[in-house]
């Protein structure tokens, strides 16, 4: 009698959250939480359409350029501006400079000296403020280059050791700005951070 036999089955899919696919997403999220929130938005609505989704002609290569070269230089500007709310209950943005703080929507602000002269001596630009904006630039950049439609637009030949590389560099620019971000903590709020402290300052 012949012995029957059974289909070896298929093994499972592999969902786990240790698919090298799914910690990239995860590295990639937790990039995006260290950049100004604006920034993210729109990077992530224009380049899908400015890339073709990664399918890029020479026109589609200039516009995913530009929305980078914008996006990159935003966050670099993003870190040196910082936000207040004054006595009258107003939220005031504007940017750090070395004799203090420059308001953008400067419209009659009620400032007396001593709010003044906090917004020479608190708000000035320092060291700090350097730091955080090369940082910020290079998660954004890294960020940028781990997108799957940039990916295919600017490096449809890409090889093992460059997937690779891409794979693993947001996790490893995520460890390092934190880490940075840690030893070098800033208390500004600027455009596209959140503003929490609903506190009267000056």
């Amino acid at each position: 009698m012949a012995e029957s036999s059974f289909s070896q089955p298929h093994p499972p899919l592999n969902h786990s959250s240790n698919h090298p696919a799914h910690k990239t997403l995860a590295s990639v999220a937790n990039l995006a939480n260290l950049l100004p929130n604006g920034t993210v938005l729109a990077f992530q609505a224009l380049t899908p359409s400015f890339s073709k989704n990664g399918s890029c002609q020479l026109s589609n290569k200039c516009l995913t350029a530009s929305i980078i070269i914008f996006c990159a230089i935003f966050c670099l500007f993003s870190s040196f501006t910082d936000s207040f709310i004054n006595k009258d209950v107003k939220l005031y943005y504007g940017i750090a400079t070395f004799k203090g703080l420059y308001i953008f929507n400067y419209n009659n602000i009620d400032c007396d000296e001593d709010m003044m002269k906090e917004l020479e001596e608190k708000y000035k630009l320092n060291f700090i403020d350097f730091v955080h904006a090369f940082v910020s630039l290079l998660v954004f950049m890294i960020f940028a280059l781990s997108n799957s439609n940039v990916q295919s637009c600017f490096f449809p030949e890409a090889g093992g050791n460059e997937n690779a590389l891409v794979m693993n560099l947001p996790l490893g620019a995520g460890v390092l700005s934190s880490f940075l971000f840690t030893i070098f903590p800033t208390t500004r709020r600027g455009i596209g951070i959140g503003y929490t402290d609903k506190s009267t300052r000056g």
